[in-house]
């Protein structure tokens, strides 16, 4: 029944395709131009030649309403995606981290791969991604494939990928911008970035500080890091980049309402570097880019009102040292193959030190059970994609990639996909995509329910998209998809013991549309909806999901307003699930009082909606920020 509804589906797809184009016959499109994308193939790529569904979004929506994450507004501009919160600022680890995305109803845990200009960044012994350092400072765009992105990335990309580009130079000369702000709760933030280019050479640097006190006791929160990228142009077809992101936070958890906590205090630090040598020619381009990324967490459980405190806390050191080539070639009209490798060792050392004597205990297990220092794996993948061009109204895609893992084995990704070009101003993508995620060194060898013996978890996933361009100011997309989904690891109770075993599988099916539109130079607004249904729910993904906002702009004042609607989010699953609706309005309005200051001030959740977004932290009512931008 459900594929049947998905075909029918397709169908009224490529009716709407037809229609609309007969309807706007003869109207010019003369100022949109063609959206680039490197998500989701790796190198610069027209998106109506990709059969994947890319959201890309800008540096400047993402500043618009002057946030210093750009979870909030990737949340809001992705159809499909949903991330989950706990207040003011900061999501945490650990007990009682937020942070969490979906995509589809998949992406719990290490399911959705978080990329930094292409490099993987997770905790190399927990596998998930640590949200509190995508920061707004550091970021060009964001790419979101909505789907599986197996193919090109490996593990962890079975839900899809959100991608980080980071800040760019492209001409000589300097230029700085400093933000500060605060407001509710006692949140002050300050950040500023300088980019700065002569001739062959470019460099970006960052830095940002936030506190809050939190809108409940103990949920105070303070962060600071910095971000630096060198470039070098060799000539015009060699270059090389070196960067280097250090962020530390220390976070307290407040624990649910229902059980609050005392000392639930993490500290965490977080560091990645990488270099790069690239290289671009009319028919051939590619990277070669080494990486390393590592964390130090020192984290104190805490203990319940009237309970005793901890006498250990846990620390932990993790790293993901790596290597990622790839190179595209064009060997004749429309003809793009793109070729890669990617080598990855990662893992790390875990231990509870006691306060009085710093005595460790590891954690972390070797293959016959025993408490070892270190554990480790290591993870080797290579791919072929092939995309062809037809007669300019038809585009093939086909790839495979073959992974190995040293202690799973080895796992074949194929993926295929259409992308049909019925007019110059209309796209439909058919795809087949197969996603899957190795298990990670906490399921294997960490704490009581590990097993080594464990599948990787893997789903298909089955697309049909449409999208419409009309007169250069109105933007459409459509998308269908059903997903089934097997091998998920679940820690269940074996011989009175728990254990990780893979008996998981799940069937979801969903509808996606975007739409943005620019009325003149003063006005655009722009919106989506989302609706997806899961055989076996889970917390963290909405059943509905709206989102319309607007914008005025003229030579002084900025304004923005957005309104949206999550319905059926799961709190809890289950055999007696709990789901939240709400609707959240925010705005922001911006003055520039001279050329290099502008003044702002923002509301969220304006509304003053009580809502949670995880099980038993509720978000803080109706709060207010101001500030001044400078830009010299």
């Amino acid at each position: 029944m459900r594929i049947r509804t998905f075909l029918l589906l397709g169908a009224s797809v490529v009716c709407l395709s037809m229609q609309a184009e007969t309807q706007n016959e003869g109207i010019q499109d003369t100022t949109q131009m063609s959206e680039v994308v490197v998500t989701g193939t790796r190198n610069a790529t027209d998106v109506r030649h990709l059969p994947l569904t890319v959201t890309s979004i800008s540096n400047e929506k993402l500043n618009e309403n002057y946030r210093s994450s750009v979870l909030p507004t990737v949340t809001e501009q992705t159809p499909g995606l949903f991330s989950t919160s706990r207040g003011v600022l900061g999501y945490g680890v650990s007990t009682g981290a937020a942070g969490s995305m979906m995509v589809r109803g998949v992406g719990s845990g290490a399911q959705l791969l978080v990329l930094i200009d292409g490099q993987p960044q997770y905790a190399g012994l927990m596998g998930h991604p640590i949200p509190d350092v995508y920061q707004t400072l550091m970021t060009e765009k964001v790419e979101v494939v909505r789907g599986p992105a197996s193919l090109l990335y490996g593990s962890n990309a079975m839900a899809g990928v959100v991608n980080i580009v980071t800040r760019q130079m492209n001409e000589d000369g300097c230029k700085t911008n400093i933000r500060l702000q605060g407001g509710s709760y006692g949140t002050f933030q300050a950040d500023g970035v300088n980019r700065f280019r002569k001739g062959k050479f470019s460099t970006v640097v960052g830095a940002q500080y936030m506190r809050t006190d939190g809108h409940r006791p103990n949920s105070n929160f303070e962060q600071f890091g910095g971000y630096a990228k060198i470039g070098y142009d060799f000539s015009e077809h060699w270059k090389a980049v070196a960067d280097a992101n250090l962020t530390h936070f220390n976070a307290s958890n407040p624990g649910p309402v229902y059980a609050p906590l005392v000392d639930n205090d993490s500290k965490i630090t977080r560091g990645l570097a990488s270099i790069s040598l690239s290289n671009g020619y009319q028919n051939t381009s590619g990277t070669l880019r080494a990486y390393y990324d590592w964390g130090h967490h020192n984290i104190d459980d805490g203990y319940n009102l009237g309970g005793t405190p901890k006498t250990a806390l846990y620390k932990h050191d993790d790293y993901i040292a790596g290597i990622t080539w790839y190179q595209s070639a064009h060997f004749f009209e429309g003809n793009t193959v793109t070729v890669g490798l990617d080598w990855q060792h990662f893992g790390g050392s875990a231990w509870n030190a006691d306060k009085q004597t710093g005595a460790k205990t590891y954690l972390v297990k070797d293959e016959d059970g025993n408490l070892v220092e270190n554990q480790h794996a290591d993870e080797v993948g290579t791919y072929i994609d092939f995309r062809q061009d037809i007669c300019k109204w038809l585009t093939v895609d086909a790839g495979l990639r073959v992974d190995w893992h040293s202690v799973v084995g080895t796992e074949l990704i194929p993926q295929g996909g259409l992308a049909f070009h019925p007019t110059r101003n209309a796209d439909i993508k058919a795809l087949v995509s197969k996603g899957f995620r190795n298990p990670i060194i906490r399921e294997m060898y960490m704490f009581p329910p590990a097993t080594t013996d464990l599948k990787p978890e893997r789903m298909m996933n089955y697309e049909l998209a449409y999208t419409q361009r009309i007169a250069g100011k109105v933007h459409i997309g459509a998308n269908i998809f059903y997903i089934k989904g097997e091998n998920l690891i679940n820690t269940v109770r074996v011989d009175g013991r728990p254990r990780n075993v893979n008996t998981g599988d799940f069937e979801n099916w969903g509808l996606e549309f975007s739409a943005d539109y620019t009325i003149n130079r003063h006005w655009s607004v722009d919106g989506n909806y989302s609706y997806l249904r899961m055989q076996t729910p889970i917390t963290g993904a909405p059943e509905g999901k709206l989102y319309f906002g607007g914008k005025y702009h003229n030579d002084k004042w900025t304004a923005t307003a957005g309104v949206q609607n999550i319905s059926g989010l799961y709190i809890t699953a289950g055999d007696n699930p709990q789901k939240e609706n709400f609707t959240l309005l925010n705005a922001s309005v911006s003055y520039r009082a001279l050329p290099w200051l502008t003044l702002f001030a923002k509301g969220e959740n304006l509304l003053a909606e009580q809502y949670q977004t995880y099980d038993g932290f509720f978000m803080p009512k109706a709060t207010f920020m101001g500030g001044a931008s400078f830009e010299f």
